[in-house]
């Protein structure tokens, strides 16, 4: 791991994303567009277990809409320049970590959008500082399971039918951990009854990226 080389590739990945702009949009778009299409459906939730359940399966899709493209836009070639320039932990490193930077952004952005259409009431009594730490956790351990299931399913050959295939039974119990751990906030229950939950998030997203330390080396040279 070098720290240089992951800031050169922060940077790349940047550029590249605003040179595609209309992806990033697209995000966004996704997003809006499923709020209003639940707004349009219910109106107005104030039933506090389907208001956060519906609030997850909604950044749980928009995850995979966004992280699907991490190792999907490459082609054999730039993987081969890259190959000559860097060393795979660092690709994976800073993949994980811009992946990470934007579905924190992208979490939060959802979360405003959705308590503007489908309203607050479900967050009166809540505690709030310990939600918006869940959301936080939320968004960065889809990014660290996704990215590195987008780089198995990159490496396969059959990237978006395979990432559904792998992606949703290893990102389930962080999804059920997730939904428990925003109900409790919810409910405004104190640390001590929630503590748990997010110890267990913080285990799995740091399991996650030592097993994409390890492992990604291996596929980079197949």
């Amino acid at each position: 791991m070098r720290p240089a080389e992951i800031s050169s590739l922060l940077a790349l990945e940047l550029r590249l994303d605003m040179r595609q702009r209309h992806a990033l949009g697209g995000l966004l778009l996704y997003v809006v567009s499923a709020v209003y299409v639940c707004y349009l459906a219910v109106q107005k939730l104030v039933d506090v277990p389907v208001w956060n359940a519906l609030f997850w399966i909604i950044l749980l899709f928009a995850a995979f809409n966004a992280l699907s493209r991490s190792f999907m836009r490459e082609d054999g070639g730039r993987q081969l320049y890259l190959y000559t320039l860097v060393d795979p932990r660092s690709v994976i490193l800073a993949r994980t970590l811009y992946n990470a930077l934007v579905m924190v952004v992208l979490s939060f952005l959802s979360l405003g959008f959705y308590i503007l259409f489908l309203g607050g009431d479900a967050l009166a009594k809540a505690e709030v500082g310990q939600f918006l730490l869940v959301t936080l956790l939320g968004g960065v351990g889809f990014a660290a399971v996704l990215t590195l299931i987008s780089a198995l399913a990159a490496r396969a050959g059959n990237g978006l039918g395979l990432m559904a295939i792998l992606g949703f039974p290893v990102v389930l119990p962080m999804l059920l951990t997730l939904m428990r751990a925003s109900r409790n906030a919810i409910d405004g229950l104190p640390w001590e009854m929630n503590d748990k939950y997010v110890l267990w998030l913080l285990a799995i997203d740091a399991l996650t990226v030592a097993l994409a330390w390890l492992l990604y080396p291996y596929l980079w040279r197949d």
